[in-house]
């Protein structure tokens, strides 16, 4: 029996195959989400039974369980899935183009040029603006950062190698800052930035979910229909050419989709690390290394690892409501060692 199925059409003319075991992977991928939203909604101070979940979330369960699911918990579980599905596909955008299983959100200094630019903002408003600027405040730093390693790194055309090296460069240099403004501003502010700059989607209400579900699913949809175009990337700029993709124009479409959703994660959820790094990875283990199965299994792997590090932050260390973004650091960084590690070895 073939792995592949074969779908093709005449009107409209579309033709795609299917490989049948990642979409059973997938289908997998989406039940354990499913699961873990579920359970991640009955666990925390109060207890609520599964079947008091399911009730809940079609409006017929006890009212105080009513109130807890979805007004407190279900906004916050949503963004956490948004968040990590967000930055999974930014840093699985960033390993194509720059051809390095290293390669994150963090790379470019997207993460920090966004956390720099909300620290800034709470360090130096203080309070005169609204914090629901944030996350457009730490857009607008993730695109400059973004930018400036683009523009820095163009030498007649633009090299991974040195995009790479570059950005590294521009990202610690948005790390400094981002420390510079926390101890510039008010010391009762300092506080606020740290456990930001933490990450962590503490006090997340619908109205983030509102905000960043369109944003999340728009260039979701964008990176999708550029799964191709990936794949070709991720062979070298001459096989790339020679298929008939417009390197740079692409390149540069790619890289701002992957900035749009690493910045608008971290304007929501501030710096919850090593994600962008890990999900690739994990997806690539299952599904090998084509972008149309590449990029959900990403995605799905993204939001489950940031649901967990949430469920954890909230619910190991009762009554404290600890950083999420330093549960994926303590996985994450063990991780990368490993990575570095291999790399080398190779």
């Amino acid at each position: 029996m073939s792995r592949y199925t074969i779908v093709r059409s005449q009107k409209p003319v579309y033709s795609f195959q299917l490989d049948v075991r990642s979409i059973t992977i997938l289908c997998l991928l989406i039940a354990l989400l499913v699961g873990v939203i579920v359970t991640s909604i009955g666990l925390g101070s109060i207890r609520i039974p599964v079947s008091e979940v399911l009730k809940s979330l079609v409006g017929m369960g006890d009212s105080t369980y009513q109130l807890v699911v979805v007004n407190l918990r279900l906004p916050r579980i949503l963004v956490s899935v948004m968040v990590g599905a967000a930055l999974a596909v930014s840093g699985a955008i960033l390993q194509a183009l720059v051809r390095n299983p290293l390669a994150s959100p963090d790379l470019i200094g997207t993460t920090n040029g966004a956390t720099a630019a909300a620290v800034a903002f709470i360090a130096f408003s203080n309070g005169a603006y609204s914090i629901h600027w944030l996350p457009l405040v730490a857009l607008v730093g993730g695109f400059f950062a973004a930018s400036l390693t683009y523009v820095t790194a163009w030498k007649r055309g633009l090299s991974p190698f040195r995009f790479a090296l570059i950005g590294v460069s521009i990202s610690t240099a948005m790390g400094a800052l981002s420390v510079y403004f926390m101890i510039s501003g008010p010391l009762y502010l300092a506080s606020q930035a740290l456990g930001w700059m933490s990450g962590t989607v503490y006090g997340t209400s619908w109205d983030h979910v509102f905000a960043l579900l369109p944003w999340i699913i728009g260039f979701l949809l964008i990176t999708l229909s550029q799964a191709r175009t990936l794949n070709a990337q991720e062979l070298g700029d001459d096989v790339a050419k020679g298929v008939g993709v417009r390197v740079e124009k692409k390149r540069l479409l790619l890289i701002a989709v992957s900035v749009a959703l690493a910045a608008a994660a971290v304007g929501i959820a501030g710096g919850i690390g090593f994600v962008g790094l890990m999900a690739p990875h994990m997806a690539r283990k299952l599904v090998g290394s084509s972008y149309g199965a590449l990029l959900p299994s990403s995605a799905l792997l993204g939001g489950i690892f940031v649901l967990l590090a949430d469920l954890a932050a909230r619910t190991l260390f009762v009554p404290l409501d600890v950083p999420a973004g330093v549960f994926t650091a303590a996985i994450g960084a063990p991780f990368f060692m490993y990575l570095l590690y291999r790399s080398r070895q190779e």
